[in-house]
């Protein structure tokens, strides 16, 4: 199993420090939630006092109305705590909640900058947990684990004052447990927080596992493949369960020694204080006090080991994040990068090479010009290059050799925002997204208009199925557009291209298993949106180019032939072949076609 904690560690050595960076717009709101906790706890420093001072001056000599005013006193504390606990809480989860969104909206921004190549390499469950739940497990340290640790070390620091105010002696003897706790602490730390990495890796993979799975149903249901990936997923969990067990086993060991170090502690109490008490050296009042300070030391204690689950889960929750947001595009903007208003769609390529993984050539010395308005196609055989192709044009990845140049512009040279803003790219796997018919046209892009949408849908013919849904263009989408056939996927395709008023255009065949009456209307649609623009076709279909202006036939990653149709067909070479193929296999299906009618 992969463990995507690998390499992160020389990136993120102090990821808590840069949490609290993204913490600094709120400054003010913290030190005011720090002088909230500093009232708190002094308040709640006061209360053992008020006990102590009790008892000595009105228990003692049965002064039932000193009594009352010190029982009212310490519930003013008590009430004056709650309020102030209160206001804290409010603040914190206020700064807490501004921090979490800043943080998300940062890594998704990253997200959507890094190039194709990181999101082949990493699947998407890990990917939406790093923006999901890891980010929701640092909002828990913001809004409960800072505030919890910085009270604890203030009740603790006043605590041992207040003690060895009270008497050293005793306060000393007391202090004997805490060299225990601190190696217990620590043995604790080290040995959960490799436990907490491999449990947040184990998460990633189980959410990619599931989210994959899901998307690919009906693959899995086609295959009966449902007992093999059931019994893949009770394979993961029994990982991740076994893991679970190793963190619940430290938290099991580690959570009892704070209670037994308050026990011990108590031991000491009664019987060093008991005999300082009978000798007259300590007071009934300060027996009592201390009583109430022992609690008050451990209690935060306890609850830091509570939260040493929050703490680890959050370290390793952001090393992962600022793994995320260290991890840079290989496509970027060049500084000198120019701004291209508009693209006349002159493309050309100058002796490309390029490879996916080093050394494997999918293009091998690649050159061709595409002048602007020309419509030009590029065919062969499954791993030709062809696609490849279209996604250099768009700069999805850089050559490792030769130049391609875009109306005379090295494509690296150019705004990668101009470069693919002014270029439509039509595939045969239409995607679209949960949200309405609109938004899917627009995708929320404020400079296309409600009228620009209804001109694109009528333009390339999907206005009329639009119209016959039951909210038009309001209709709601629900994932993928698993209710629309292939068709009206494609149309919707073609809308969203021309609405965004393209220059150049990259079709990838769009009438590629699509019946007969919708493929019509899409050819009727691609006369009109290549009109007046550069094209660019990968095709599967050989039938479906015959009127460009020129073929490219690609083999094994180079070009072997190029004309028009009916010059490639007379030379007889590769095109002529596939050609022959394919017409021969489209005759077989008609006569299937015919006997199955009879």
């Amino acid at each position: 199993m992969n463990d995507e904690y690998a390499g992160m560690k020389s990136k993120t050595r102090h990821p808590f420090l840069r949490l609290l960076k993204y913490g600094k717009p709120h400054i003010g709101w913290f030190l005011l939630a720090l002088a909230i906790i500093l009232v708190t706890v002094w308040l709640e420093l006061l209360q053992p006092r008020i006990l102590g001072a009790a008892v000595d001056d009105f228990v003692v000599a049965r002064q039932a109305d000193g009594v009352v005013r010190m029982g009212l006193f310490y519930l003013a504390t008590v009430v004056g705590g709650f309020a102030l606990t209160y206001c804290q809480a409010m603040i914190l989860a206020y700064v807490g909640q501004k921090t979490i969104f800043t943080l998300r909206e940062d890594l998704f921004r990253h997200l959507t900058t890094l190039d194709v190549s990181f999101f082949n390499d990493n699947p998407v469950g890990r990917l939406v947990t790093r923006v999901t739940n890891d980010c929701e497990t640092v909002n828990e340290l913001f809004t409960e684990v800072i505030v919890n640790v910085l009270k604890g070390v203030f009740v603790l620091a006043g605590v041992i004052y207040s003690m060895l105010r009270y008497n050293v002696r005793l306060a000393l003897l007391i202090f004997t447990v805490i060299p225990f706790i601190t190696v217990a602490t620590f043995i604790f730390t080290k040995a959960t927080r490799r436990v907490y990495r491999r449990m947040r890796a184990l998460i990633s993979d189980l959410n990619a596992f599931v989210a994959e799975r899901i998307t690919g149903i009906q693959v899995v249901q086609a295959f009966t493949a449902e007992r093999d990936v059931e019994s893949d997923f009770r394979d993961r969990t029994e990982t991740l369960r076994g893991v679970n067990m190793k963190q619940l086993m430290a938290f099991a060991f580690y959570s009892p020694v704070s209670y037994i170090s308050n026990l011990a502690s108590l031991a000491i109490l009664i019987y060093f204080g008991g005999h300082m008490a009978l000798d007259g050296i300590v007071t009934i009042g300060t027996l009592v006090a201390f009583q109430r300070y022992i609690s008050k030391f451990f209690q935060p204690i306890q609850e830091l080991a509570e939260e040493f689950n929050v703490i680890q889960s959050a370290n390793a929750c952001a090393e992962r994040i600022f793994w995320l947001l260290d991890t840079e595009s290989t496509i970027e903007n060049a500084e000198d990068a120019v701004h291209m208003e508009h693209i006349r769609g002159e493309i050309e390529f100058k002796n490309v090479w390029f490879a996916y993984k080093e050394c494997e050539w999918v293009l091998k010395d690649v050159s061709f010009r595409v002048r602007p308005g020309e419509r030009v196609a590029f065919v062969g055989a499954t791993g030709a290059g062809k696609t490849t192709i279209q996604n250099l044009i768009c700069r999805y990845y850089d050559v490792q050799k030769g130049e391609i140049l875009v109306d005379g512009v090295d494509v690296r040279k150019i705004r990668l925002e101009d470069l693919r803003g002014h270029i439509g790219e039509m595939l045969q796997d239409v995607f679209l997204f949960s949200g309405t018919v609109e938004d899917n046209i627009s995708l929320n892009d404020e400079s296309v208009t409600p009228e620009e949408i209804v001109s694109a849908s009528k333009t390339v013919n999907a206005d009329g199925f639009i119209s016959g849904l039951p909210d038009g263009y309001s209709h709601t989408v629900i994932e993928r557009g698993a209710a629309f056939s292939a068709g009206q996927r494609q149309l919707l395709s073609f809308a969203r291209t021309l609405a965004h008023k393209p220059d150049v255009l990259i079709l990838d065949e769009a009438t590629a298993n699509i019946d007969t009456d919708t493929e019509i209307l899409i050819q009727d649609a691609l006369g009109k949106m290549m009109e007046g623009r550069t094209t660019l076709v990968v095709a599967h279909r050989l039938s479906t180019i015959r009127n460009v202006d020129n073929i490219i036939v690609m083999h094994k990653g180079e070009i072997v032939e190029q004309g028009d149709h009916q010059s490639l067909l007379a030379n007889k070479g590769i095109y002529y072949k596939l050609y022959k193929l394919q017409y021969e296999e489209a005759e077989g299906a008609e006569t299937l076609e015919g006997l199955s009618e009879a």
